[in-house]
């Protein structure tokens, strides 16, 4: 009998085996059928003196949805697939002001939008509208709370594809959930941790310039300074075209022309002039604070006025020339009037904005402020007619315009000639981003899109795996032990009480028969 029960066990133990790779078989269906991998950029996170903004989340496990949902569904677990092309600004206006509960959103960016192409495309009037929209959509994103995780992406046939069929199925009224099956989009990223100590890093360079003869007097100085730090809704993407990769770019050309000025004796200036690049420029200027308090007192007072060059690079038929000094300074006028002069000969216009800053104001509107802060005149030069708010001129998804970049260049260099650059010293500062800002890193990582069964799928597939393990199962215990032995496993074990009765009748028979 113990022998018996101990196969009875060991059945048992290999019914049970069985069925427990059926069930794993079955949990792996939603994971066996990846759809396609693609490179993904999230929503900024930052905090400002301890309030939090941005995306709060990286990590992501929904079903994907569309913007063709039926009205009342319940998103909480879903994933917004939206094309910018297609972008219905009003609809994220409304999620994010209200915070309605979103399992998240992913952002299709077309083709052109991608640095390498950068931005061309033969549709110039479609680009223009989707940079619009896309201004406005991040200017809505970075300076909101979202408690789900936001991501963008770039279009291509495989997400596009995805994305056909998702559009069908909320069509029709059925949308991807547990229970009817789609596609599912899972990044499985750590939650992002805060970076310790940001490290801004400004660089500058210095042309010399020609002393007469006999003369023993420090020669003056002109700073030409752009802030090359941009500020966008998605850190990995922000290439700062003109925000302020143009600004960059204009002072390199000038620096490059007057160097091969400065380079002959002949054609140095009587001015020195003094290249800056510096960093945290959406955050107060920050790094140009900190620059211009690592001068020598002399070298301070030595320049004559500054100029800073702002998003230059994409204007029609105006720039602008921002000062915190009155009009009526001396070298005020002599910006203006030269700049003026210049733009005359090259086709457009060049207008004054008068602004008095105000010392108390931790907010620092424009670069040329933190020298007026000093005591040094400074002049912004912008397509901005007006100074943007904090962190709001972003400028990480769109791109110059050639021919506006190309005319800024002139305009500063041949204003600049007309005072009259080899540059003789470059000098790196590093410094430390001051503590109001507090930033997150998880700004990259992989979508992975798997097209996930049905349960009614799955539990389909389950009684087909589990009656066909138990034909086998059975046709292999009758072939090997019998029919008995298969019948005897879903019999009724008898009870402890009936096996005590039976082997006490077995004795008593026993003594009966030895009397």
């Amino acid at each position: 009998m113990a022998h018996r029960k101990a196969r009875e066990r060991d059945m048992l133990d290999s019914v049970y085996s069985m069925l427990a790779l059926v069930f794993i078989l079955v949990a792996c269906v939603e994971l066996c059928d990846a759809a396609t991998v693609v490179d993904v950029y999230r929503l900024i996170q930052y905090d400002i003196s301890g309030v939090p903004f941005g995306s709060r989340l990286a990590s992501l496990n929904h079903h994907a949805g569309s913007l063709h949902f039926s009205p009342g569904a319940d998103l909480s677990r879903t994933v917004v697939m939206i094309p910018v092309r297609e972008l219905n600004i009003s609809f994220v206006t409304e999620y994010v002001s209200r915070k309605h509960p979103l399992g998240g959103m992913l952002f299709l960016l077309p083709e052109i939008f991608r640095l390498e192409n950068g931005g061309g495309g033969k549709d110039v009037r479609e680009k223009e509208v989707v940079k619009n929209v896309l201004l406005e959509l991040e200017k809505l994103l970075v300076h909101a709370k979202l408690p789900y995780p936001v991501y963008f992406a770039f279009e291509n046939d495989e997400i596009d594809a995805v994305l056909d069929d998702v559009k069908k199925n909320d069509a029709t009224g059925q949308p991807a959930t547990a229970t009817t099956g789609g596609y599912k989009l899972v990044i499985p990223i750590a939650e992002p941790k805060k970076v310790a100590s940001p490290t801004i890093t400004n660089i500058q360079g210095w042309l010399q310039g020609l002393k007469a003869d006999g003369d023993a007097n420090q020669l003056p100085t002109i700073a030409i300074v752009a802030s090359y730090d941009t500020f966008g809704a998605a850190p990995a993407l922000s290439v700062g075209s003109d925000s302020n990769g143009s600004g960059v770019v204009a002072l390199l050309e000038v620096a490059r022309l007057f160097s091969l000025l400065y380079s002959n004796p002949k054609t140095r200036g009587r001015y020195n002039i003094l290249f800056g690049l510096t960093s945290g420029g959406p955050y107060n200027y920050n790094g140009t604070h900190k620059w211009l308090r690592s001068f020598d007192q002399r070298l301070r007072e030595s320049i004559d006025y500054a100029i800073c060059l702002n998003s230059v690079g994409s204007w029609n038929n105006e720039l602008w020339i921002h000062v915190s000094k009155p009009p009526e300074n001396a070298y005020i006028k002599q910006i203006f009037e030269g700049f003026t002069n210049v733009a005359e000969e090259l086709g457009f216009k060049v207008g004054l904005k008068h602004k008095k800053i105000n010392i108390s104001n931790p907010r620092v509107a424009w670069e040329h402020e933190q020298f007026s802060r000093l005591r040094v005149t400074a002049a912004t030069l912008s397509e901005l007619s007006a100074a943007p708010e904090l962190l709001e001129s972003t400028g990480g998804l769109h791109f110059v315009d050639e021919t506006s970049f190309i005319r800024s260049v002139q305009l500063v260099a041949e204003s600049l000639a007309e005072l009259a650059d080899h540059t003789d010293e470059v000098i790196m500062q590093h410094e430390v981003l001051d503590g109001m800002f507090t930033f997150y890193d998880s700004t990259k990582a992989s979508l992975n899109i798997y097209q996930v069964a049905s349960v009614t799928f799955d539990l389909l597939l389950l009684l087909v795996l589990g009656s066909y393990l138990i034909v086998l199962f059975s046709f292999l215990v009758i072939t090997t032990r019998g029919l008995d032995d298969l019948i005897s496993l879903f019999r009724r074990p008898p009870s402890r009480k009936v096996e005590v009765s039976q082997e006490k009748l077995a004795n008593d028979n026993y003594e009966c028969v030895m009397v």
